[in-house]
């Protein structure tokens, strides 16, 4: 163990010391592993995977150091050995950065006997015992054990250890604390009692989302201050969910978090392997320049919790890769330091060589499109757990969409919207941004005026940015509509009819009429709107010889609009993405794709051709661009585990020559080998021979 104060300052990391840690490893230890773990093993895993940084169990929950900070628990199994001091001087000795974790939210009987105010407390008034392991007791995150007792062992972690950030796992604490000390506080912020329901609707419930944002922001800020207080180089770094920049205050972290961290480690039940990648998407959409690092599991991420079990080396690859291709830098974790399966070991350092030959090419551009999806940060703050789920099916129902139709798109966060960055996009999705300020919408609609195009559906706009309902639909000026009734549902049984011919009804067959959705608003149109979708009028569904319509379709289900600026709008009344994300209907899926290529009117500046599901992303700089083409294609492509990799065949890429550039050469990174291409006036097509898991097509101007 090394005293920092002893240490030259050439020891010290320079400021940017994070932007040269791009692949990590993280080992979190059990209790016993002092006397049954092999560091050499993990010093060649650092070795094989091509690690440059590497997190490592350093305390908080269980000490694997000797402290000396009261309470803090230290491994019965540690005697007078050191295994973090040991792990950080192996990775200090490969040239790696190195970065201490620790987990606050629990506490042994000691401390709870002494501190009875750290526990966390039910709504029924009980202290938590913890939900897995009751010998030892939950936390609460919003009082004195995170803001007095937690700044002790990060101080002595920072001052002891030659680490360069410290990192916290578990830390935003589990739901309502209802401790006595909570309860004196949230009453002094807000006025309110806690809240005893997770009801969006609630105004206690607001004021406590709120209310814990405040607090988990400064604690962020609190515990960044106390590292750089001893190494000014050094940060704290929050561990963070899909959603969570939702939840804190982005002037603060944007301050004090150099880089972001996403503990998205795995699918779980019917999800769809793109969402590894959406998570890059998401974090850039709010921090455009700031590196995102995606956390992966090497065991099944389910709620029966095999946190020492190994999942299947496709599914490991595609989760790592496919962050990968919407610009996550890779980080597995292992949990115990014990390794009785090692089938992951070689699906990661595959996945990280991978990461390390695309690097160089890929660090050096920006990801690019025409084509935005507008992250609802501002709805979804309102939501829990337990809600977000369908708070955000609509997004994932766009994103399912856009996918198929293989148009490269990004996101765009309504908390982070400037008219610098909607102008980088030609058309904005506005799924279900039910919660948008005046502020918000203004700087929408003065986008559209300078030529941009909005699609935007269900209830968008209907809520203010407190959640408050409005009697109407902000955006209804711009989209041409007049809300006449709000949203009802769930409604079985129901359809949308097709009117007249319009490019965005194109390719449904004979079909007259398809499946609508379940809950769905009427509007007005106005008269400069057309409206080629219309309601079918409610019909019963049973019994079977009643199921037919009473009535002829009307009411706008779908209107489009064209702007004097240039810009279109299209809205959909209806949880048209919803819908999809829930049945996979087609028709839906062509609808919304439809509706997209209509408001961009224009011919997509990166196309494809060939029998494939693509994630596709594209980058760019002043040279070139290239467009990374990761392999959806797969039976368990909607929920895993991956067993095999299906590769598909020849693929063909059509991309746009920037005005006043030359097509000069196209390289296949992962296969490395120049590719086939031709130029047909102002576009070149490319030849891809096949794609195994990731490809990436490497276009050089000239």
């Amino acid at each position: 163990m090394d005293d920092v104060n002893a240490q030259s300052s050439s020891h010290l990391r320079q400021s940017n010391w994070y932007k040269s840690a791009t692949r990590w490893t993280q080992l979190t230890l059990a209790e016993d592993d002092p006397v049954k773990y092999d560091p050499a093993f993990w010093i060649d895993v650092f070795k094989r995977t091509k690690s440059n940084a590497t997190c490592l169990s350093a305390g908080g929950y269980v000490a694997y150091y000797p402290s000396k900070v009261q309470y803090h628990y230290v491994s019965k199994f540690i005697g007078d050995t050191d295994p973090f001091g040991t792990l950080v001087d192996g990775a200090r000795k490969l040239n790696m950065h190195v970065m201490a974790r620790v987990d606050p939210h629990a506490i042994h009987q000691d401390a709870a006997d002494a501190h009875p105010e750290w526990i966390a407390v039910d709504k029924h008034g009980n202290k938590r015992r913890h939900w897995a392991y009751p010998d030892v007791w939950v936390t609460c995150a919003y009082g004195d054990y995170n803001q007095q007792f937690m700044p002790q062992v990060i101080s002595e972690i920072t001052r002891n250890y030659d680490i360069d950030a410290v990192f916290a796992n578990r830390w935003q604490g589990h739901g309502v604390c209802y401790c006595q000390s909570c309860k004196t506080r949230f009453k002094a912020a807000s006025g309110f009692d806690l809240p005893q329901t997770a009801d969006v609707e609630a105004p206690e419930w607001l004021a406590w989302s709120a209310w814990r944002r405040q607090v988990l922001t400064k604690l962020v800020v609190d515990w960044d201050d106390v590292v750089k207080a001893i190494k000014p180089n050094a940060s704290f770094i929050p561990n963070m969910g899909g959603v969570s920049l939702a939840e804190f205050d982005l002037s603060l972290i944007e301050k004090h978090c150099p880089f972001l961290v996403v503990d998205d480690q795995g699918r779980k039940g019917t999800e769809a392997i793109w969402m590894a990648g959406r998570n890059g998407k998401r974090m850039r959409a709010t921090f455009p320049e700031r590196p995102a690092i995606l956390i992966t599991s090497i065991g099944p991420e389910v709620k029966y919790r095999w946190k020492d079990a190994v999942t299947t080396g496709p599914e490991i690859q595609a989760w790592i890769t496919n962050g990968v291709t919407h610009g996550l830098l890779p980080w597995f974790t292992k949990f115990n330091g014990v390794v009785p399966d090692q089938r992951w070991v070689e699906p990661v350092a595959q996945s990280f060589a991978l990461h390390a030959r695309l690097e160089p090419v890929l660090a050096k551009m920006t990801p690019t499109a025409e084509i935005a999806l507008l992250d609802p940060a501002t709805t979804l703050r309102h939501h829990s757990h337990e809600t977000r789920a369908a708070a955000e099916a609509d997004d994932l129902g766009f994103y399912q969409a856009l996918i198929e139709a293989k148009l490269p798109f990004e996101l765009v966060s309504d908390q982070a919207m400037t008219p610098t960055m909607l102008d980088r996009f030609k058309v904005i999705i506005l799924a279900n941004a039910t919660c948008l300020s005046d502020e918000q919408c203004a700087m929408l609609t003065a986008y559209v005026g300078r030529g941009g195009s909005v699609v935007a559906a269900n209830e968008t706009s209907t809520r203010d940015q407190g959640n408050q309902p409005r009697n109407a639909i902000a955006l209804g000026d711009l989209l041409g509509v007049q809300m006449t009734s709000p949203a009802r549902g769930p409604v079985q049984n129901s359809y949308v009819s097709f009117s007249g011919h319009h490019p965005i009804t194109e390719g449904f067959g004979d079909a007259a009429r398809i499946s609508g959705g379940t809950r769905m608003m009427a509007v007005e149109p106005a008269a400069d709107t057309v409206s080629p979708v219309l309601y079918v009028p409610d019909f019963p569904d049973l019994p079977m010889e009643e199921v037919y319509p009473r009535e002829d379709p009307k009411g706008s289900a779908l209107v489009a609009r064209e702007h004097d600026g240039g810009g279109r709008t299209v809205y959909i009344p209806w949880n048209i993405g919803a819908i999809f994300n829930e049945v996979q209907t087609p028709d839906h899926s062509r609808l919304m794709t439809n509706a997209i290529r209509w408001a961009l009117n224009r011919r997509p500046s990166v196309e494809f051709e060939g029998r494939s599901v693509l994630d596709v992303a594209v980058r760019e700089n002043a040279d070139g661009l290239a467009v990374m083409l990761f392999n959806l294609t797969n039976p368990m492509m909607m929920h895993g585990p991956i067993r095999d990799v299906f590769p598909v065949g020849e693929q063909t890429l059509d991309i746009a020559v920037p005005q006043g550039r030359t097509f000069k050469s196209a390289r296949l990174l992962v296969d490395a080998a120049d590719a086939t291409a031709t130029v047909h006036g102002d576009r070149v097509r490319i030849k891809i021979p096949g794609i195994d898991v990731l490809e990436a097509v490497h276009v050089v101007w000239g």
